[in-house]
Order: structure tokens, then C-alpha cells, then sequence
């Protein structure tokens, strides 16, 4: 957008500074990180302007659109919880390991769980690579506990990601946060291999 500027009696049409464009474009994803772990909150280019005190257009031409600002904020939410199953998956229990990063990961999504409904039929190509990173992670931890004897074979591995995932998040959206450890010992004594 050209801004008018006044230099040296004469008024002269300016783009707006780098530093403003870098600041903006920070404001706009605090806004929309902030958003995201608000239940029912809107997430609509206006709502996320409003908060970060910007204009809609400020916030559009900062990411190329609300697709880019979403997946950028859902992103930077899941970049931790991915560096966290990574350590985690190094353990020498991928049992305890599990049943810990499980735990974690359901208290994440009881705060952000917004983010997983506000990116449906949106493209989200950083957050779509980032969960299948996470979803990796978890086989490998369910793949070396199987190996110590510590979680059933009989069942393919997508399909217990898949059931784990799942009940987990609908635990994560209850908002009882006190059934995440109730959930965690039915599932994983359910997941023990038949004696």
C-alpha cells in the first residue's frame, strides 16, 4: 500500500518500511495463535485484525490470505509438541515414553483443540507435514514398546495410531481434564499384550 509521506515540502508516495511489514506480520500470528486457544473464538481475518490491532487488509497482505496465517499459527503451536516426541521417542521405555507424550498431547489439545477444527478444508501444507512427523514419532514409540514386549502386535500399527489418536482427541476436546489419566490407564492396559 503507498503511504504519503512528506519530505522536504513536497509530499512523495512511500511503500511501508520492512521493519513494519515484519512487525505486522508478528502481530497477526500472535493474534491468531492467541485465537486459536480460545474455545468457540472466531477465526476470521476480521477477528484476528481486531486483535492484533491491524487492519484486515494489513493482516491479508501479511500472509497472502487467513490459509497461510492459520497454517502458520497451528504450525508454530505443533513444532514443540514434534521436538517433544522426538526426545521423548528416544527413551529406552517407548512405553513410558507413550503413555507420557500421550499425556502431553492431550493437555495440548484440550488448549488448542480450535486448531484442528478452524484448519478443516483449509490448505495447511507446514501443519500437514508437521502431524505426519507426529504421527511417525508415535509409530516408532508404539513399534519399540511392541519390540519390548510392552503393547500388543496383533493389532497394525495404523490402525492403533489411528484408534489412539482419535480417543485421545475426543478425551483432549471433553475438557475433563482430570480423565486424561483415567483414559491413559484403560488405553494402555488395553494396548498390553494378552497373557
Amino acid at each position: 500500500m503507498l503511504v504519503p509521506d512528506y519530505v522536504e515540502g513536497t509530499f512523495q508516495m512511500s511503500t511501508p518500511s520492512r521493519a513494519d511489514a515484519v512487525r505486522n506480520r508478528q502481530l497477526a500470528l500472535d493474534a491468531a495463535t492467541a485465537l486459536l486457544a480460545e474455545p468457540d473464538a472466531a477465526l476470521t481475518v476480521e477477528a484476528i485484525a481486531k486483535k492484533a490491532g491491524l487492519g484486515a487488509g494489513t493482516v491479508v497482505r501479511a500472509f497472502g490470505g487467513k490459509e497461510a496465517l492459520l497454517d502458520a499459527a497451528v504450525a508454530g503451536l505443533l513444532r514443540p509438541v514434534v521436538a517433544r516426541a522426538r526426545e521423548l521417542a528416544a527413551d529406552d521405555r517407548p512405553d513410558r515414553a507413550l503413555r507420557t507424550f500421550l499425556g502431553e498431547l492431550m493437555t495440548f489439545q484440550a488448549a488448542h483443540h480450535a486448531a484442528g477444527d478452524n484448519l478443516r478444508g483449509l490448505a495447511a501444507p507446514e501443519t500437514t507435514a508437521l502431524r505426519g512427523e507426529l504421527v511417525a514419532t508415535v509409530e516408532t514409540m508404539l513399534t519399540g514398546a511392541q519390540q519390548a514386549g510392552r503393547v500388543r502386535a496383533d493389532i497394525p500399527l495404523g490402525t492403533l495410531t489411528a484408534v489412539i489418536g482419535e480417543a485421545a482427541y475426543a478425551v483432549a476436546r471433553s475438557g475433563a481434564a482430570d480423565h486424561i489419566n483415567a483414559f491413559l490407564t484403560v488405553l494402555l492396559d488395553g494396548l498390553k499384550p494378552s497373557t
